[in-house]
Formats: C-alpha cells, sequence, structure tokens
C-alpha cells in the first residue's frame, strides 16, 4: 500500500464528502488545515498521522487518519479511516 494518498482522494474515500470535486473545492479555497499549516493543493499528500482541520456544514472537524484506504469502501469501512478529535480538542 502506498504511503501517502492525495487530500483530495482520501476525503472522498473516507466519505467525508460526497463527490471529489466537493474535496477539492474544500481544499482549493484554503479552508483546509493540514497538521497545522494551510493546504491549497488538492494533490497535496497525507500520511498516516496527519491531522486535518476544517470547517464543513458549520462545524469545525479535526480528524486524525489512522489508515490510507485503496477504495472508496462502505461506510463502516470508510470510518475506520480516521479518528475523530474535535470533542477532544474543544472549539478550533
Amino acid at each position: 500500500m502506498a504511503e501517502t494518498l492525495r487530500l483530495d482522494k482520501f476525503l472522498w474515500f473516507a466519505r467525508i464528502v460526497k463527490t471529489r470535486a466537493l474535496a477539492q473545492d474544500l481544499v482549493e479555497n484554503g479552508r483546509m488545515r493540514l497538521s497545522g499549516r494551510i493546504v491549497e493543493r488538492a494533490a497535496a499528500p497525507v500520511r498516516i498521522g496527519d491531522v486535518l482541520s476544517f470547517a464543513l456544514r458549520g462545524n469545525v472537524r479535526i480528524i486524525r487518519v489512522e489508515a490510507l484506504p485503496a477504495r472508496r469502501g462502505p461506510p463502516a469501512e470508510a470510518r475506520a479511516l480516521y479518528s475523530e478529535l474535535t470533542s477532544e480538542a474543544g472549539q478550533a
């Protein structure tokens, strides 16, 4: 399995967004942080252990990448790709 995955593909595979186009829009409009730095490229590499921070549908979400998927699987499989840190971190 690859050590990195494009950010837009990860967001889509993990079912955080419904389409890759929505993932690209989220990233390219500067609304995404990858391990603390603002990312504006949908092709930015994501690695296991990276922390993603972003606002989506009126909520700020902070997630840690736990695994890199090979495909867009069912929701239960997608949920195992990341852990939610939002409640632990409080307001960002």
